[in-house]
This record gives C-alpha cells, sequence and structure tokens, in this order.
C-alpha cells in the first residue's frame, strides 16, 4: 500500500510533455488493460475508449481544448466517449457476453438481463447519458493509477468542447460523447508544476466517521 501512496504523491496534472518519449507498446497495452477491466455499474461499461496517435486529428482537437498544449505534445490522446442512450441491444450485448464467458444458457441471465432493462431503458435520454458518462471516470480512475505505478504521467482534462470533439471524431454518427479527455505520457523536466507541494484537505477536514 506504501507503493500506491507514493506513486499518488509522485503523480500530477502535467502541464507540459516530452515530446520526444513516447509510451512503449506493452505499457499501451498495459493501461489498456487497466482501462479493461475498471469497474462500472453491472458491469456494463458504457463507453467507448479512443486511443488518438494521429496528429493532425489532434491538431484539430487542440483549438477546441481550450488551446491547452497536452492535446498535441503528449505521447497519446485519450478520449473517452460515453454512449448517449443506452438501449436494450446493449444489454443484450452484456448478456451475451456474461454467456459465452461463463458458460452459461441465455436464458438462465433472463432475469437479470429484465431486471437491467427495467431500471435503465426507461429512463429519459438525458438522464442516461449523465449516467453513462459517471461511469466514464471510474474507467479514468483505472488509467491514472495504473499509469503512476508505471510513472507515465496523466493529465484528466474536462476543458474541452465535448460538441467540437464529436464533430471531429465522428461520435455522433455512433451515439457517443465525449466525456472526458486524458493526454498520457511523460512529463517535460521543464515543468516546474512537478516540483510543486501537493495541496489537499486536510484528513479532519476531508473525513467524518459515523460510528
Amino acid at each position: 500500500m506504501n507503493t500506491f501512496i507514493n506513486n499518488q504523491n509522485w503523480r500530477y496534472a502535467t502541464k507540459k510533455f516530452d515530446t520526444t518519449k513516447k509510451i512503449s507498446n506493452e505499457n499501451l497495452e498495459t493501461l489498456k488493460e487497466a482501462i479493461r477491466l475498471s469497474t462500472s455499474s453491472y458491469g456494463l461499461q458504457p463507453y467507448k475508449v479512443l486511443i488518438i496517435e494521429n496528429p493532425e486529428i489532434r491538431a484539430k482537437l487542440q483549438p477546441v481544448s481550450w488551446g491547452q498544449a497536452q492535446i498535441t505534445e503528449a505521447s497519446h490522446l485519450f478520449v473517452f466517449a460515453n454512449i448517449i442512450d443506452i438501449q436494450e441491444n446493449h444489454i443484450d450485448e452484456y448478456i451475451s457476453n456474461i454467456a459465452n464467458t461463463r458458460a452459461l444458457k441465455l436464458e438462465d441471465l433472463k432475469g437479470y438481463a429484465d431486471f437491467m432493462k427495467s431500471k435503465i431503458i426507461s429512463l429519459d435520454t438525458d438522464i442516461k447519458s449523465v449516467w453513462t458518462s459517471k461511469q466514464t471516470y471510474l474507467a479514468l480512475a483505472n488509467l491514472m493509477n495504473a499509469a503512476a505505478e508505471l510513472k507515465i504521467d496523466v493529465t484528466p482534462m474536462e476543458g474541452f468542447e465535448p460538441e467540437k470533439y464529436n464533430e471531429i471524431l465522428g461520435l455522433n454518427e455512433l451515439g457517443l460523447n465525449a466525456s472526458l479527455v486524458a493526454t498520457v505520457g511523460y512529463r517535460h523536466d521543464e515543468d516546474q508544476t512537478q516540483f510543486f507541494t501537493k495541496v489537499r484537505k486536510s484528513n479532519s477536514e476531508l473525513f467524518t466517521t459515523i460510528k
């Protein structure tokens, strides 16, 4: 656990990336697996993750990301895109995955499928979109924690224009919405923010124990 805490003290929201350093294929696969194994409500994973290396696309995204340099300077750009309107087919695909993975019969999972559908399908689209968007934050946390263990820097971002991202990346046609962005790579020696003391609330301010 001390290693985990040390990693959390090491990480910070990197402002300047070293453009000469790229994430290895092996480490990239580890980060992808960390995201894949993330927890999500019902286990649905109601999102897609786009990993953007193409410099031309990233150049188009930078102006609609509040001009932040990390968009083009980082080794990789991760875009978490939530499914806007969960439908029965999404749940059916998940149930089929469970059946195949665990060697179960689909009819034995019908009760669980019907339960999920009863709780999700009737919700307003806006409510469903907010809910699925929240799930992307859980996946982002796994990415950040795994990256810190590998001493890879991650800067999570909400400072971008989702509508423009959706347009540039063709997400509208896929029923997806850009929810979160994370730039991933290696800090530059000249990024002075890496030397700043981490500022957080004290335990007494943050926690209340109810016995």
